[in-house]
């Protein structure tokens, strides 16, 4: 199933939470949506799932505007969390399972798996105001995606998570894609937002920034950041024309330079000698583009 967004623009009173929104989320694919607190991410996946009706534009899923019956076929995983405290695990996970049309008994094999997989600390019999806050978001992951949905939405879904626990949400989302989901998911990590997504969307103040495939946003921005690990002092490389910047980076140097070309010209000054410890000329990271793109008033959109 393919969700679709055309043209789509949500208002409140005199503020414009979304304006002019397309996309399109395939199966088998992640699209990573990011952008600032009040950027207009949790009011799109609210008008995807229809709590609240778009202004203008439509959302379809496979052609069609998602129906009630279609829900149950979506995960959804909200930013304030709805987990029942007083509840144990169990009962509260099969009970979300049976309302996506789950038997009991098939949920609880699965349960049992997930706990496994995620590697849960605690029991099933457990209330959930008995978990740490990493385990709670563990469980409430589960409750989302234990029915195998089709479509996946989830907003902040690493919240709380140290980096080996956001390893293992990273990995079922992924098992998820390559099953043929599609995924949509913010994130406010840009390192976990490259490493997961295939395609992204940038909002700012509800307009789209930038589209499209992940490597290609990158790659868009030119191959502007050179890594060095070599004795050549700094004034020197600062010398080269077209090199901006040079700064200390772990062993080595982070260089910015104004065009790809000028990384040649640095290249073959390091290696005069014959060896370089390390060379890597890269595009800017997410995160460099997204510190970038929202402290400046410009609008450009990559297709």
């Amino acid at each position: 199933m393919t969700l679709t967004i055309n043209h789509v623009t949500k208002t409140f009173g005199d503020k414009i939470a979304v304006e002019n929104l397309s996309m399109t989320v395939a199966d088998g694919r992640v699209m990573g949506l990011i952008g600032q607190n009040g950027a207009g991410k949790t009011t799109t996946f609210r008008m995807i799932l229809n709590f609240i009706v778009q202004d203008a534009g439509e959302i379809l899923w496979n052609g069609k505007a998602i129906s009630h019956r279609e829900k149950s076929r979506i995960g959804f995983l909200p930013e304030e969390r709805g987990l029942y405290q007083k509840m144990t695990v169990e009962d509260q996970i099969l009970y979300f399972a049976e309302l996506h049309g789950m038997k009991r008994s098939d949920a609880r094999v699965k349960l049992q798996d997930w706990f496994t997989r995620l590697e849960v600390v605690g029991k099933l019999t457990d209330k959930v105001q008995a978990l740490s806050k990493g385990n709670a978001q563990k469980v409430q992951f589960i409750a989302t995606l234990i029915h195998e949905p089709e479509f996946l939405i989830l907003d902040e879904p690493f919240t709380g998570l140290d980096p080996v626990n956001t390893e293992l949400l990273r990995n079922e989302i992924k098992r998820f894609r390559d099953q043929g989901a599609a995924v949509i998911f913010s994130n406010h990590n840009m390192s976990d937002v490259e490493l997961l997504s295939d395609d992204l969307l940038m909002l700012k103040h509800g307009k789209t920034v930038l589209s499209g495939g992940t490597q290609d946003i990158r790659e868009s921005f030119g191959r502007t950041r050179i890594y060095v690990e070599s004795e050549v002092a700094e004034n020197e490389l600062m010398a080269i024309s077209g090199v901006l910047s040079v700064e200390r980076q772990g062993q080595g140097r982070l260089i910015t330079v104004s065009e790809e070309s000028v990384g040649k010209t640095i290249f073959q000054k390091v290696s005069q000698n014959g060896y370089v410890q390390a060379f890597v000329q890269a595009p800017p990271t997410l995160d460099e583009i997204f510190r970038n793109e929202v402290v400046t008033d410009k609008v450009e959109v990559i297709a």
